[in-house]
């Protein structure tokens, strides 16, 4: 049974960093890109950063460049997203997902885990 479970949310003050982890399971993992998108309150999903099967190419949208950074651990089935320098309007539930294809749709989707900036 294929699962994405999410962790490492929470409350951060501005300014403040947090490393986001999901663990995948049932399916293999090393053959799958993945990818970070979240939902901010009242807004749409928003595809965030992608990340091919051997970690050897990533995307970021312009709007989180050089605030985050994706990563993964093919040895422990898991996907990592480190936030830096984080401000209010990142306040969103952050979801992995398993993707069809480098930067393609989105086949699955993970339950998410809540991430809220504020002082």
């Amino acid at each position: 049974q294929l699962q994405l479970v999410e962790s490492g949310g929470g409350l951060v003050p501005p300014g403040g960093s947090l490393t986001l982890s999901c663990t995948a399971s049932g399916f293999s993992f090393i053959n799958y890109a993945m990818a970070w998108v979240r939902q901010a309150p009242g807004k749409g999903l928003e595809r965030v950063s992608d990340i091919d099967g051997r970690g050897g190419s990533t995307y970021y949208a312009d709007s989180v460049k050089r605030r985050l950074t994706i990563s993964r651990s093919n040895a422990n089935n898991t996907l990592y997203l480190k936030l830096n320098s984080l401000k209010p309007e990142n306040t969103a539930m952050y979801s992995c997902a398993k993707v069809a294809y480098y930067r393609g749709y989105v086949t699955f989707r993970g339950r998410g885990t809540q991430v809220t900036v504020s002082s």
